[in-house]
């Protein structure tokens, strides 16, 4: 029996119906102008507020693939934190897809099975799925540049150094067996005045550009820096390390002060390409 996580902010974080969704989502993309990459594209990092909030940064990362006559993908990973449910360890969902207004994803089974098989710290659970939005919000985005596509969403519950740097481990062995593109999902900081919600970004950020996974998560441990899916964002850079990324570009970055002119308690937000150059 099929079981399908249905649109858990369908309405809130995005439109609900599927024709103004597809016009909001192709509205995003026009306006997007991401900066050229050079090489293989491995992976994004991706914001996951509102779509008024944050649609255009992650516009700026899925302009990228709608763009680029590359070979299909065999598998899109997506990796998000959990904002509502704590758990310790990695959670893949175990149901047969997610849907959104624009239809439903099938998860792969052959990629979530061996995935799963690499770790005993990592489960097949709802935990993390239920009512999170880190992911669900990605998908319309893929369904409208990729069309038809499979994908395994990743929930890390615990972000701890262990879980993170475990799963980067685990994704870039099974990305030997196949094509993937890696999708980590996650905003900055959160509800600091303007000026110093830019000056903790531009801490993730520059760790971001250089490629520095360790010291991001080091600060992170610290709580120097933060990032809401700070840990997804270690175990895709990880991974595509493993996998030769040798350049990230970050693509946009603004923060929720600059779309509403509210700058008293603002979120960041993050579009970057992490990228096999030739």
């Amino acid at each position: 029996m099929s079981v399908i996580r249905p649109p858990a902010v369908a309405g809130s974080f995005y439109e609900a119906d599927p024709k103004v969704l597809g016009k909001e989502v192709d509205k995003l993309l026009d306006e997007a102008a991401p900066s050229k990459i050079n090489g293989t594209l491995l992976g994004l990092i991706s914001p996951h507020a509102g779509y008024q909030y944050s649609g255009l940064a992650a516009a700026y990362g899925y302009k990228l693939l709608k763009e680029r006559p590359e070979k299909p993908y065999d598998c899109v990973i997506i990796v998000g934190p959990s904002h509502r449910e704590f758990f310790d360890g990695i959670s893949i969902y175990s149901g047969s897809g997610y849907a959104t207004p624009l239809g439903v994803v099938a998860v792969n089974d052959n990629v979530r099975s061996a995935i799963f098989s690499q770790s005993s710290n990592i489960s097949l659970s709802n935990a993390g799925h239920r009512s999170e939005h880190a992911i669900e919000v990605q998908l319309p985005f893929l369904q409208r540049v990729l069309g038809s596509f499979t994908f395994v969403p990743i929930v890390i519950g615990h972000q701890t150094r262990e879980n993170c740097f475990l799963l980067g481990e685990v994704l870039a062995t099974i990305a030997q067996q196949y094509n993937i593109l890696f999708i980590a999902s996650s905003d900055l900081s959160h509800y600091h005045p303007y000026g110093t919600a830019v000056l903790l970004d531009k801490k993730v950020i520059r760790e971001v550009e250089a490629l520095d996974e360790d010291n991001l998560m080091r600060q992170l441990e610290e709580e120097s820096v933060e990032a809401c899916g700070g840990g997804p964002i270690v175990a895709v850079m990880h991974a595509t390390k493993k996998l030769h990324a040798n350049r990230s570009t970050i693509l946009t970055h603004y923060n929720s002060g600059d779309v509403t002119g509210d700058k008293s308690a603002v979120v960041g937000y993050l579009s970057a390409a992490l990228v096999r150059g030739n």
